[in-house]
């Protein structure tokens, strides 16, 4: 397994700092007191450490070189060599670094996030869209913890200060190229008709998720897409070629173009719904073709595809 490099920025710091100051704007209002918490779910992309608390064979990075870039040195369960793109969102609008994963707060009380001034970090690496993909912390599990934590908001605030802090907040979601692997994985040449199903289900099932959110007070979407997983080590250590993998560009392709669609309609469907979307596929396909003033290795780019192994 190859490992990330610690001198230079990673894939996903480049990607999701780019985001931030290029697409999440319209959340951070006046700075971070126009966004009281951010609440975070998906994959190992968006992951700070919620793995760390499940047992049997989760997907773990708590363990060397994750970490050596973070504070003290130390693997945290984030899947990165320090600060993952979560984090540096978060910094960029005011906080000290992503909000604690659940799992390590499950169980105790905490003030600021009763109060709704601190938010959550539910993402589970492995996890998918779908809850077929992964055995890990599902993307309907994440929204059932959200759900417990409105709970308590409720229980130590007014209903209608809950909904408006929750209304102020960042719901940022970073998710779906685990689902694209798990259907490459079982269908290594599907038809057109078996791809298009397989995206109408997928885009279906994330609209779904995204109204449940809606419903429970979330109004501020952040999403960012599918980059392009073809190109990452494991898949292209399979093609004979030993160059990306079509296929699975592709599909990310057309669910990134789905995701555009649904997220445009949802919009006009829900009162009050705003919503951006941080194309990881654009920034890092640009990267690729033109990697010469980053000095990208191949171990920068394991920073950005580790997920597909989760």
């Amino acid at each position: 397994m190859a490992l990330m490099s610690a001198k230079v920025p990673s894939l996903v710091r480049l990607v999701f700092y780019t985001l931030s100051s290029a697409t999440f704007l319209f959340a951070a209002g006046t700075g971070a007191a126009g966004v009281p918490a951010i609440y975070v779910f998906g994959d190992s992309t968006a992951d700070v450490g919620n793995n760390n608390y499940l047992t049997g064979k989760a997907a773990r990075a708590n363990f060397p070189h994750n970490g050596i870039d973070f504070p003290e040195q130390r693997p945290t369960g984030r899947f990165s060599n320090g600060y993952n793109g979560i984090d540096f969102l978060a910094i960029h609008l005011g906080f000290r670094r992503s909000p604690p994963p659940f799992l390590s707060i499950a169980s105790k009380f905490n003030h600021r996030i009763a109060r709704g001034t601190e938010g959550v970090n539910f993402a589970s690496g492995g996890s998918g869209i779908l809850d077929s993909t992964g055995s890990t912390v599902s993307l309907t599990n994440q929204i059932q913890n959200f759900a417990t934590v409105r709970s308590n908001m409720t229980s130590h605030l007014f209903e209608a200060q809950t909904n408006l802090l929750l209304s102020r907040s960042l719901f940022l979601i970073s998710t779906g190229g685990n689902d694209i692997f798990g259907f490459f994985s079982q269908n290594l040449a599907p038809n057109n008709t078996e791809k298009e199903r397989f995206i109408n289900t997928l885009v279906s099932t994330y609209e779904y998720h995204l109204q449940k959110l809606y419903g429970m007070g979330a109004r501020r979407f952040g999403i960012v897409d599918v980059p392009p997983i073809g190109c990452c080590p494991f898949p292209r250590s399979l093609n004979p070629t030993e160059g990306c993998v079509d296929l699975l560009n592709e599909l990310a392709l057309q669910f990134n173009e789905a995701t555009k669609i649904f997220m445009s309609d949802l919009s006009l469907k829900l009162k009050g719904m705003k919503y951006s979307i941080g194309s990881s596929y654009a920034l890092v396909s640009n990267i690729i073709h033109n990697p010469s003033p980053l000095e990208m290795d191949a171990t920068q780019s394991f920073a950005l595809c580790r997920f597909q192994r989760d």
